[in-house]
């Protein structure tokens, strides 16, 4: 039983590094300060790039580094959802079985999502450069992109949204190693805390935390997990 609570222990606290560098990934893509009025070209494709225009600011180098940071670490964070597996306890296998899969499907999925958004970024700044009569081509480009986060994005939602609810369930049920209050705790709950959060935080806070809501709750959801099975 030692064994494997020292197991549940390391493989919360991979999922913790995991979650943290997805984040700041996130941050490295989506965070910084932007003005329009200094992007003239870019003003009249604002509402097809629905907020990416900041990402003509950002550095090709930073675009790679915060894609990859989220390609690479995944497998970090599928460490913290076979803790979950294992944390439901034997009473619950089928159903934890269902839930791993639901999470490990999300981070898949999640992991193109993210790796995609440094190709957005490489055509805003080309939007950005080209030729007027050229505009259209890269326009279209990103109109297609956007159809393809949002059909993957829903997935990876979808999964997400059904896995916490199978979680929180089994969890008040207690028919798993985790507390009962732990049924309050899923990364569902707590973005929606977070973004409730948001709206209290400074300016310069909520900035430097662009785009990385949705993997600071992850954190905090493993974070949650591996204090509560620490001891077994």
């Amino acid at each position: 039983m030692e064994q494997l609570n020292v197991s549940l222990r390391y493989a919360g606290l991979l999922a913790l590094l995991g979650a943290l560098l997805y984040a700041i990934g996130d941050v490295l893509l989506l965070a910084g300060k932007f003005s329009i009025d200094d992007y003239p070209r870019l003003k009249p494709f604002v509402k097809l790039l629905s907020d990416a225009e900041k990402m003509v600011v950002f550095p090709p180098h930073r675009l790679i580094t915060g894609a990859l940071l989220g390609v690479f670490v995944t497998p970090l964070i599928l460490a913290g959802y076979w803790q979950i597996y294992i944390g439901r306890g034997s009473s619950a296998t089928a159903w934890a079985l269902v839930t791993f899969i639901l999470f490990a499907c999300a981070s898949i999925i999640g992991t193109f999502v993210h790796g995609t958004f440094y190709y957005l970024g490489e055509y805003v700044h080309v939007l950005n450069q080209v030729q007027d009569d050229s505009q259209p081509v890269i326009a279209n480009m990103i109109s297609r992109h956007r159809k393809v986060l949002i059909v993957t994005y829903a997935r990876v939602m979808i999964f997400v949204v059904i896995a916490s609810i199978i979680f929180s369930v089994l969890v008040a049920m207690g028919k798993t190693f985790f507390p009962v209050w732990m049924a309050a705790i899923n990364p569902i709950t707590i973005t929606i805390l977070w973004l409730l959060l948001k709206r209290i935080l400074p300016q310069i806070i909520r900035e430097r935390k662009e785009g990385a809501g949705f993997n600071i709750a992850f954190l905090l959801f493993f974070a949650c997990t591996t204090a509560t099975l620490w001891n077994g």
